[in-house]
């Protein structure tokens, strides 16, 4: 966890949603949230919400928001920002023992967690926690870094021409677990890379329903000159078209940075 309280105290994860292709893993998410989220009002709880990227429209929206994250910048940043002062709460604490009572919202965000939590049995407890404090019926929309996502960056950017970056890939492959090397600070941090079998298995094991699963870049993780596509509100629009009819295709998973799972805890006993 020291490693990754470092890379996170660079500060660079507070606009990364507005650089390059990551605005299309921005753009794709917030598409989904509105998808399958609750209409407002409705009790949020974002949790690893860093700096508040999603929580600012989900308030704009009229939802109640709860952003919990592990990194003390990220708080100190999120209790700063007047555009997030009204949060319901923001929250210095850990996904696998939430703050928060028993059946107490109607939906829970786990947009990093899961991916930091390199252990299948701290996943799956971040994932029953999210559980315990969800109403019956309402939904978890967790996201994963999927398996082959620094192979397929590792390509496009020619990476894989260094040594170190190959043992990385080749490690992260085989295992799961991203750990970069002590002589590149500079690459993402320890990580966990789903497969995709292996997200929706650890969501249904926390005693979710109804499990889907969805590519949020999906194809558009590897087309070339991105910035000059999405400046375009035309080529913009035809990519996320493809992308919207491709996103549940297991055959495609692969190619796409991020998945997201989506699954919905149990519904009221009848009486």
């Amino acid at each position: 966890m020291d490693e990754i309280a470092a890379y996170y105290a660079q500060d660079r994860e507070h606009d990364r949603l507005t650089r390059g292709s990551n605005r299309l893993e921005f753009e794709r998410t917030r598409e989904l949230l509105a998808r399958f989220l609750p209409p407002p009002p409705a009790t949020v709880l974002d949790v690893g919400g860093g700096t508040g990227p999603y929580a600012r429209p989900l308030l704009e929206e009229g939802h109640a928001v709860h952003l919990l994250d592990a990194m003390p910048g990220h708080i100190e940043r999120v209790r700063a920002d007047p555009a997030l002062a009204g949060l319901a709460s923001a929250t210095l604490g850990d996904a696998r023992a939430l703050p928060f009572p028993d059946g107490s919202a109607d939906a829970v965000l786990l947009l990093g967690p899961l991916y930091h939590l390199t252990g299948e049995g701290d996943r799956v407890l971040a994932l029953t926690e999210a559980r315990r404090c969800l109403r019956p019926g309402g939904v978890v929309i967790a996201a994963a870094i999927s398996r082959t996502a620094s192979t397929v960056d590792g390509l496009l950017a020619g990476m894989d021409a260094d040594e170190r970056f190959r043992a990385m890939r080749n490690a992260t492959l085989e295992g799961g677990v991203h750990q970069p090397p002590a002589s590149a600070p500079g690459w993402f941090t320890t990580a966990y890379c789903h497969r995709p079998e292996e997200l929706r298995r650890e969501v249904g094991a926390a005693g979710f329903q109804e499990v889907d699963l969805y590519a949020v870049e999906g194809l558009g993780n590897v087309v070339p000159d991105f910035d000059a596509l999405w400046a375009d509100p035309v080529r913009r629009e035809r990519l996320l078209d493809v992308i919207r009819r491709t996103e549940r295709d297991p055959a495609l998973f692969g190619v796409s940075a991020h998945l997201l799972a989506v699954g919905h805890s149990p519904p009221p006993n009848p009486a």
